[in-house]
Formats: structure tokens, sequence, C-alpha cells
């Protein structure tokens, strides 16, 4: 059980090995990588029937372009980058290993809309797969990462505060936002906004559930413990980081479908993006060079 900052951490450590992170790692572990490996291949079938057949998406134009933008990014970033860190992860690199719990992040975020937010079509049973499998893989990730050899690796120069300060104003730029226009509209009856993208209600409903409820709250949290120096603070304030740079690739190729493909009220160029952005990756990158520090090894620790 992990309590308190790094410095109280507590593990066992086969000798030699002080510092490193595990290789084998416990069974969760395990599944979590094996989980995947089957995840890989099905989410770029998954991306390449989206963009490849016409008639998928049974949606207004709108909803198609965004999807079909969002599987274009899986296709061409998501995938590779998933299956680039899925070894090394596998064995022991904390930088690896980071950046697959963002990948899984963002794949459950993403099809998370494709199961809620769409009509039945061909690929459904492929979208439900793809969802199930982001979510158990990440809950098995997270159950079986060494937490406190990962943090370890995190020397006083990693920029905590600044770090903290990012994903805090992220987090609390995005809730206010939503909340906002969920309170004006309770009040008022005005309709809810949601940034440039052009979507019907139901769209937007579903992104404020899946904002709301997970992203700001996991923003908050990890601003929060890594502002402490907890354990738990680096690995969540990484991978909510790294899920953040993809998610935004995805928002602004959503934004280039939907005005190529002519959406009536849609614009190509969000001028907030690249501030958004730069804080994203700003993040992403500060932990992911202190996360190299810490060097993998080759004895595990199963139980």
């Amino acid at each position: 059980m992990i309590r308190g900052s790094v410095t109280e951490q507590h593990r066992v450590e086969a000798p030699g090995t002080a510092g490193r992170l595990t290789d084998a790692g416990p069974p969760a572990l395990r599944a979590a990588r094996l989980l995947s490996a089957v995840l890989l291949p099905l989410m770029a079938a998954a991306a390449a029937a989206g963009l490849g057949i016409d008639e998928l998406y049974r949606e207004t134009e709108p909803v198609t372009a965004m999807l079909r933008a969002y599987d274009l990014v899986t296709l061409v970033v998501a995938v590779p980058v998933l299956a680039v860190c899925l070894s090394p992860a596998g064995r022991g690199s904390p930088r690896a290993q980071l950046v697959w719990l963002g990948m899984l992040g963002y794949a459950g975020y993403t099809y998370a809309i494709y199961v809620f937010g769409t009509s039945f079509n061909a690929a459904f049973l492929l979208h439900v797969a793809l969802f199930s499998l982001a979510v158990f893989a990440l809950v098995l990730a997270l159950g079986g990462l060494d937490v406190a050899a990962i943090a370890a690796g995190f020397g006083r120069r990693t920029p905590v505060r600044l770090v903290s300060a990012l994903l805090a104003l992220l987090g609390a730029g995005l809730g206010a936002m939503w909340v906002f226009y969920s309170v004006r509209f309770a009040v008022t009856g005005s309709p809810p906004e949601e940034s440039l993208l052009v979507l019907p209600d139901t769209y937007l409903h579903l992104a404020y559930v899946l904002d709301l409820a997970f992203l700001v709250p996991t923003y908050l949290v990890a601003a929060v413990l890594l502002w402490r120096r907890h354990a738990w603070g680096y690995v969540l304030a990484t991978g909510v980081a790294v899920f953040s740079v993809v998610y935004q690739v995805n928002y602004v190729a959503a934004l280039l479908f939907q005005w190529r493909a002519g959406v009536p009220g849609s614009v190509a160029f969000d001028p907030q993006e690249p501030f958004v952005i730069a804080l994203c990756v700003l993040a992403a990158g500060a932990l992911l060079r202190s996360a190299s520090a810490a060097r993998p090894s080759r004895t595990g620790r199963d139980g």
C-alpha cells in the first residue's frame, strides 16, 4: 500500500535492483499488457474501417466528420505510439509505462464516444470491445505498476510546481467552462456550448459527462498530488499529460474535417489551441524527461 510522498515509500527489492523498476511485474500488469496487445490491431482495424467505409457511421455530417478525424489520429498517432511503448513498458521502462497509461486513457475516452454517442453500425461490437479492453487494461495497469519505483526516478529537479500549475489550469479552466454553461442552461435555458466543434446536443451532453466526471477530476487530483510530491502524483500527472497531447490533436483534426466537409458554422482553426497544446506538451515533456532517470530491471516481483 502506498502512503505519503516518495520519500516515505518502502518496497521490497532484490539485491542490486535499488531504484529500478520491475521487468515481468505482477499478474495484473501482465494481464494489462496482454489486453493492450489485443487492443492494438483492433484499434487499427476500427480506424481503417471508419476511414475506408463511406457509410459506416449513420450520423449527421458534423458527427461523421468528427469520428473520421478521430479515426485518422488513432491510426497515425495513437496506434503507433502505443505499439512503440508497449514492449519497453513490459521490460520495465518507466517512461514507456507512463506513455502506455496515457494511450490507454486516450483509447478508453475516445471509444466511450463511439460506444455511447453513435447509432448502431457495422463496427458496433468492435467499438464495444475496444472500449472494454481499454478500460480493463488501464485499471489493471494502474493496479499493477510499481508506483513507488516509478516515482523514485523523478529527481528534485523535476519541475513539479510548474507542471502542477499547468494541470490545475487545464482542469480548472475546462471544468469552470462546462459548469458555467451548465448553470446558465439551468437558469436561462440557453443551450450549452462546446468549443468550436459543431455538434448536436446529445454529443455536447456526452462530452460534458466525460470531461466533468473523469478528465477534470483527474487533472485536479494529479495536480494536487504532484504538488505534494506524492508517488501517485507523478504517475497520474504524466499519464493525463500524455493523453491530453494526443487528444488535442484529435480536436484539431476534427475542426479540419468538419471545415473540409463544408459543415455550416465550422471553422478550420481554434486560436486558443496553440496555447492549450503548448501547455500539454510542456507538462508531458517535462515529466517524461525526468521519468527516464529510473532504469528498468529484469528482476520481477510477481506474487
